[in-house]
């Protein structure tokens, strides 16, 4: 397949600087999002009766379930408020520093991924499940008090809380196990890389944050994500070369 553009090797201070602008303008778009309450909590009756019908309504179940484990329940709060930002920003140090002609191309999934979901967010505002007027389930960071709440004192003021759909938790959480598992050479990284989505996949429900509906939204943005990426640079994401250009490419063609 004919390519739009080759990878070029990336500049430390432009990467910097563009992960921080496109976060912070992710964040302030996303939660400029007109709350459209009413809207959203209808979409949220749409989803639950929908999943019931599918007989697919496993939520609430484990949302119960995993909330009688104290421990194991604040471990996902602060794992739902921490790790979808550290671990991502993580695998993408790891791709600048050890595949920096595949960091580009794949660095642009992310940010596609993240961009469609706006969409998501404008086109199809919906509660989570813990938000919900008598779905039953448990705010989980309300009930344990701990730390990282959007839905808790100033921060609700300033946070969309009915950007449910897609789940980003989930296309981000996906990129970094499909990059890791793809690239990483340890078997045990490729083990955690793949584990990592299904573990977040489990605490978004767990903690009442999202149906598993929007998982498959954030999955289908990734998808579209790496199918762009496909069309620009005429090949899958990795196998592009590990290095862009210049004498490490050279070095990488010889040795291959």
């Amino acid at each position: 397949m004919e390519k739009v553009r080759t990878p070029r090797h990336p500049r430390l201070w432009f990467e910097i600087l563009l992960i921080g602008v496109s976060y912070y303008l992710y964040s302030q778009i996303r939660n400029a999002v007109p709350q459209q309450q009413t809207t959203a909590l209808r979409h949220a009756d749409a989803i639950w009766a929908l999943e019931h019908h599918l007989g697919l309504a496993v939520e609430r179940s484990i949302n119960h379930g995993v909330n009688s484990v104290t421990w194991l329940i604040v471990g996902m709060n602060y794992y739902y408020a921490t790790l979808h930002f550290i671990v991502t920003v993580g695998v993408l140090i790891w791709l600048y520093v050890a595949h920096p002609g595949r960091y580009g191309p794949a660095r642009l999934v992310v940010f596609m991924t993240t961009w469609l979901a706006l969409i998501g967010f404008w086109a199809y505002p919906l509660a989570p499940p813990r938000l919900m007027t008598g779905g039953g389930f448990i705010d989980t960071v309300m009930v344990h008090h701990t730390w990282g709440s959007l839905s808790q004192g100033d921060l609700a003021q300033v946070s969309n809380q009915y950007a449910a759909m897609p789940s980003m938790h989930i296309g981000w959480s996906l990129w970094c196990g499909i990059t890791i598992v793809t690239l990483a050479k340890p078997l045990w990284a490729r083990i955690l890389g793949a584990l990592y989505p299904v573990a977040t996949l489990m605490v978004i429900i767990s903690t009442g944050n999202h149906f598993w509906m929007d998982a498959v939204g954030g999955a289908l943005c990734l998808a579209v994500a790496y199918a762009v990426a496909y069309v620009i640079y005429g090949r899958w994401v990795y196998s592009l070369p590990k290095y862009a250009s210049g004498a490490l490419a050279m070095e990488e063609r010889t040795s291959a």
